[in-house]
């Protein structure tokens, strides 16, 4: 079989980084603040939910800002206190608690929601990464992929990231042996392999399933049975009964 020497390797395109298209836009139209807001946290077996919101300013913009997943810890931890020192900045925490009473949905919309209210300036306009849009007293844009498309989303991802990182690196010390500084609580085989062995810590997330697993293995009169809707249970019932004798049947 013969190749074809001058067939090229797809080269495969480089997403675009995110940019102040959209916020430039609002401004022309005389809206202003803009605000965006991203969280950290979602999908981790331990830890809170970490939502910020910022407001960029727009002369004053950090070169770098891009989604935080595409940049490198070092990368976020100097845009981070860049970010800090030139936007207004909120954050907000959904503890480990909250989640388990809400579920992590709520929980993150709250923290998102909280987020804006606490900004230091009320928001004309927010954009959220995500479906789902906030009730916030301002029009708000729901941006499927906004960390990687809108410029103040991706500052937010980055603020939410480095705080939420943090915030694990903290734990770890309250927690030793499960690796919290590493992966951030999220379900790597080194983490669900300290969870087997060492059990659910007050920091992990109660009704996530590989929790609730090390849960029920360590310290089973925690976990409530289950009762079966569909099983069969016996009743006796006692029944009174009145009997009428017809006077004329002779009886």
């Amino acid at each position: 079989m013969i190749r074809d020497k001058s067939a090229k390797t797809p080269i495969k395109a480089t997403p675009p980084k995110a940019s102040f298209r959209r916020e430039r836009a609002l401004i022309k139209r005389g809206v202003w603040p803009i605000a965006g807001c991203d969280e950290a946290g979602r999908g981790p077996l331990a830890g809170p939910v970490v939502a910020a919101a910022v407001i960029l300013d727009p002369d004053r913009i950090p070169r770098g800002i891009d989604d935080s997943k595409r940049l490198t810890a070092e990368e976020r931890e100097k845009l981070f206190d860049k970010i800090c020192a030139t936007a207004q900045v909120s954050v907000v925490v959904a503890s480990r608690a909250r989640i388990d009473r809400d579920n992590i949905l709520r929980a993150s919309l709250w923290a998102l929601k909280r987020a804006v209210v606490a900004l230091p300036e009320a928001p004309r306009h927010v954009f959220v990464d995500g479906r789902d849009r906030l009730d916030t007293p301002c029009d708000c844009e729901a941006v499927i992929g906004g960390d990687g498309i809108v410029l103040s989303i991706a500052a937010a991802s980055i603020v939410a990231k480095v705080t939420r990182d943090r915030l694990m690196c903290a734990l770890a010390q309250d927690c030793p042996g499960y690796g919290f500084e590493q992966h951030k609580g999220y379900g790597v085989p080194e983490h669900l392999d300290a969870l087997n062995r060492l059990g659910p810590t007050v920091h992990h997330r109660s009704f996530f399933a590989p929790v609730a697993a090390a849960r029920a293995k360590h310290m089973p009169w925690t976990v409530e049975p289950v009762r079966d809707l569909f099983a069969v249970t016996e009743v006796e019932v006692q029944v009174e009964t009145t009997v009428e004798i017809d006077a004329s049947a002779g009886l």
